[in-house]
């Protein structure tokens, strides 16, 4: 592993003023109330991202990591805690700065195509779309959509319609319209869960391409634990908590090129145990999650006592004699 993902991991840098952080998250925390019953989806989450970095956030249903999505894309306000986008703190925002937020810093791609594209609409009158609300010639609009249909490979299908492309299509499509109004953030939510897993690869591919050519910061959310085969640094939450992150030994782009470009295929299957390592996180008062499967091994359940020990550098956790 890295100096610089050591550093990240096991230093204390969530609070602390980075100009290279493009979002941190500090003991957030969100509770959704109605007449009758409370739910704390965050918990006290901690969270740091590089800007220009590429991450996949994952989790099980109601882990939280979907309410995370939602509060940094400004569809769902914090309910406690410190949220900062781009240097924004958006505990502060108004419902006006929400909407500025909406329209030039994040972009959003669903995994509901139908949330992304208008049906009579061809794709690049689509990408089009969000254009408008800034104005300006429409000649340079319609040249700045065919550059974003090119940057996805479907310049050739500029005037299809939803119902002519494939899902995978669809999906491409959707990314150039996200990728409108020059966003400094780039959130995906399930970007490859209804596709084959061909077209999987093809739209991660995408992803890797635009965040190494346009430094583009680049969150994703999944179930999909494979994801850690493609990308560098996963971030997984259970609880509300930021639980464990799943990093690689060496960057996949440092792999790739060591290997060159006629193995990729090779690499892609590689063992994702060979390639990365997982490593518990530490929340700021020094108290972690254990694996849920160490705790199925050890007959734990939350709330029971166990016994700590401490062997040199090690820390042993063991069941209470």
């Amino acid at each position: 592993m890295s100096d610089a993902l050591y550093s990240r991991l096991y230093s204390d840098g969530v609070g602390s003023n980075d100009e290279g952080s493009m979002i941190r998250c500090e003991n957030l925390v969100k509770i959704y109330k109605t007449s009758d019953i409370e739910v704390v989806a965050l918990q006290g989450l901690d969270l740091n991202v590089d800007k220009g970095e590429l991450m996949a956030i994952v989790g099980n249903s109601g882990s939280g990591k979907s309410t995370l999505l939602n509060m940094l894309g400004g569809l769902d306000r914090p309910s406690a805690g410190r949220l900062f986008v781009d240097g924004k703190d958006l505990l502060k925002f108004t419902d006006k700065d929400y909407v500025e937020y909406k329209r030039k810093t994040v972009g959003f791609v669903w995994q509901n195509n139908a949330r992304n594209l208008v049906p009579y609409l061809t794709a690049v009158q689509n990408v089009e779309l969000p254009m408008l609300l800034e104005g300006g010639e429409r000649r340079k609009r319609r040249e700045r959509a065919l550059e974003l249909l090119d940057k996805v490979g479907l310049l050739k299908r500029k005037n299809s319609r939803l119902d002519q492309m494939s899902g995978g299509e669809q999906q491409r499509v959707a990314i150039a319209i996200a990728l409108a109004n020059d966003p400094k953030l780039l959130l995906a939510d399930e970007p490859t869960g209804s596709v084959d897993t061909k077209t999987s690869n093809v739209i991660l591919d995408i992803f890797k391409e635009l965040n190494r050519t346009e430094g583009l910061t680049i969150v994703i959310v999944t179930h999909d634990v494979k994801l850690a085969k493609h990308i560098d640094r996963v971030v997984a939450i259970r609880d509300g908590r930021t639980s464990s992150e799943i990093v690689r030994k060496r960057s996949y782009s440092e792999e790739l090129e060591e290997l060159g470009k006629a193995a990729e295929s090779d690499a892609e299957e590689e063992d994702a145990e060979d390639t990365h390592e997982e490593l518990v996180v530490l929340d700021r008062s020094g108290r972690l999650q254990l694996p849920k499967d160490y705790m199925d091994q050890l007959g734990l359940r939350g709330g029971d006592r166990v016994r700590v020990e401490l062997d040199g550098d090690r820390i042993y956790i063991a069941r209470p004699e």
